[in-house]
């Protein structure tokens, strides 16, 4: 029997002879691998974080001791051990374990997450509630150093350090290497900085030299000085310091032992505490390690070459923005890109790489990513932001006070809007036209296929003002496209199918689904009209109207929340205009969270696929007969 195979709870890890649990880490890499060859998922920090995950669950009890982990890309290996290594092959599938920490999932999943940077704050209010509610154990938050860039992150750091109580921060560190020496060296230094001897001589000598009238504070801040300077110099822990955290590292974090007795003596503190550990993005699988940015977020692949399974016949939409934008760019100097951490995903690379000084990426920080951008603009650049349209909530209030209040052209670029797919509620990006259709002087855009996406962008960018485009996440339809990119009239709908019985009117991909339902009602007898409004706002009231005026029954499609989303513009639209004898029904998600899933099902469920409009339409003309 392997060693995994023995492992039910964390309990059992803590039983293990200490020399079996490298051959378990190795063990529990190959199954990631395995799983995510066949289901997708996030491999690189996963198989970075094996170790780190072992010696946590050895050294804390868990769930009475809660380890919270940041973002939830390294918690592969976690939830191997915590009970859920049967149900592994599921996860990231419809029904199955989610890929994040998820709280109703398992008691050892301390904090759901998705999103970044959220890790510190959490921790220490769980902190602060086991202390008033006289409940005993200890707080982890695990934090990677890219969402270390974040605010949220520093908010919570300053926070702690403030109360000066007991938190542990595990700072997980996959973007430095530790040569041999350097290694060797922050050992040594670790070992000195967390022993008790140390700390002890440092708390009592500080007290004695406070005690000393007149000279006692000045030589206090000399041995700071000198105390800082040589860790300083070694270890890169005086941010930290300063921000009220003892630190202690670096680590490396794939000697299991070390890792042990660092965590042994921390979990003695009863001060806030970093620990600052190194680990290697996709360790333990060569392509992984070689691209750790490709297998951070990947699909299917085959184990043996590396390779990403499957054919793409068309590019993604990602990729047609981001070639267009560089197109643009070219041709115009005032044109910069911003992304947040994400320019493969957002498609941003190619523009980095040809236009390297009109590009930049702010780490995982979209409120500043907005408010930098409204600068850029307030000197007369033309920026556009590239973020995943569940990042862009974050940025909301420098969206409405830095941006749009003031009028700037910026212009917001929204992936992955509408249903993602298998990495569930947290990056389903379905509430964006909602948060975004309500603020003043904002135009909303979202194209049926890449012809269209880059004609909008055109659009945006040459608006004098704010202005926001939403696409899917995956490949584009694949349709012929124009030479050349022109800007199209604003506001201006493309009826897509003349019919007299009912009308659709749909927004971006939710066109395709709904002329391909037009196309089978009109098959069956029953010819719709179908509008593809490109624009949510303004919305084509001229074009609603005549419509409206010829077909009263009006069925709105949208891959967004029904609360406040394209639909509801209709709606109010249609009220304000004083149309009477209309019927109006709106598609799109329903009031809950959608769950992780393929896109085509996950559609197909909720009605957004063709067959789902097409019934609705047939629902809507027979009420009406």
């Amino acid at each position: 029997m392997s060693i995994l195979q023995q492992i039910k709870s964390p309990e059992d890890i803590k039983k293990l002879p200490l020399e079996e649990l490298n051959p378990l880490a190795d063990e529990i890499r190959e199954l990631i691998i395995e799983r995510v060859s066949l289901n997708g998922g996030h491999l690189a920090s996963n198989l970075g974080a094996v170790e780190l995950t072992l010696a946590l669950h050895r050294v804390f009890d868990s769930p009475q001791d809660r380890i919270v982990w940041d973002v939830g890309h390294q918690c592969y290996a976690h939830k191997l051990i915590t009970g859920r290594k049967d149900e592994f092959h599921t996860i990231r599938k419809p029904g199955g374990i989610s890929g994040f920490p998820k709280r109703t999932e398992s008691p050892h999943d301390a904090f759901g997450t998705g999103h970044s940077s959220t890790s510190i704050s959490a921790a220490l209010g769980m902190m602060e509630a086991m202390r008033k509610t006289g409940n005993t154990g200890e707080v982890v938050a695990v934090i990677g150093d890219g969402a270390m860039t974040a605010g949220l992150a520093f908010e919570g750091l300053n926070h702690a350090g403030h109360l000066k109580k007991k938190l542990i921060v595990v700072l997980n560190d996959n973007d430095m290497s530790i040569s041999p020496n350097v290694g060797a060296l922050s050992g040594y230094l670790n070992r000195i900085m967390t022993g008790a001897l140390y700390n002890k001589f440092k708390k009592e000598t500080k007290q004695l030299l406070e005690g000393i009238p007149g000279v006692g504070e000045s030589m206090l801040r000399v041995a700071q000085r000198a105390e800082d300077t040589f860790k300083g110099f070694f270890a890169p822990g005086m941010l930290f310091e300063e921000l009220g955290f003892e630190y202690m590292g670096p680590v490396d974090g794939h000697r299991l032992e070390a890792l042990i007795e660092t965590f042994e003596r921390v979990k003695k503190f009863d001060w806030p505490t970093l620990v600052h550990v190194i680990t290697k993005k996709g360790r333990g699988y060569e392509p992984a390690e070689r691209n750790p940015s490709l297998f951070h977020g990947i699909g299917p692949f085959d184990i043996e070459t590396g390779l990403v399974a499957g054919k793409k016949e068309a590019p993604s939409y990602s990729r047609v923005f981001g070639n267009a934008l560089t197109e643009l760019a070219r041709a115009d100097e005032r044109i910069v890109a911003i992304t947040a951490a994400m320019a493969e995903g957002t498609g941003l690379d190619e523009f980095a790489r040809a236009l390297p000084r009109r590009f930049y990426d702010v780490g995982i920080a979209e409120p500043h990513a907005v408010t930098f951008a409204a600068g850029l603009a307030a000197g007369g650049l033309k920026p556009v932001v590239a973020i995943y349209s569940s990042f862009l909530q974050r940025g909301y209030d420098q969206i409405i006070h830095d941006v749009c209040l003031q009028q700037l052209p910026v212009v917001f670029v929204l992936d992955r809007a509408g249903i993602v797919g298998e990495d569930g509620p947290t990056h389903h990006g379905v509430f964006d036209l909602s948060y975004l259709r309500h603020i003043p002087n904002l135009t909303i855009m979202a194209p049926r296929h890449e012809n269209e996406l880059q004609h909008m962008l055109k659009t945006a960018v040459e608006l004098n003002g704010p202005a926001a485009i939403r696409f899917p996440r995956g490949k584009a339809m694949g349709v012929p496209m124009d030479e050349e990119m022109h800007a199209l009239p604003l506001g201006k709908a493309e009826i897509l199918m003349e019919g007299n019985e009912v009308a659709i009117f749909a927004i971006g991909n939710s066109a395709n689904h709904a002329l391909k339902a037009g196309e089978r009602l009109a098959a069956e007898g029953l010819r719709p009209t179908v509008v593809d409004a490109r624009f949510v706002k303004p919305l084509d009231l001229n074009t609603l109207r005549s419509v409206a005026e010829r077909t009263p029954r009006i069925l709105t499609v949208e891959e967004n929340a029904v609360q406040g989303g394209f639909g509801s513009a209709v709606l109010e639209s249609l009220a304000w205009m004083g149309l009477s004898g209309l019927t109006v029904r709106n598609l799109g998600i329903p009031d809950g969270f959608v769950p992780a899933g393929y896109q085509s099902e996950l559609l197909a469920d909720i009605g957004l696929d063709a067959e789902g409009i097409a019934r609705a339409a047939r629902d809507l003309a027979v009420q009406v007969r």
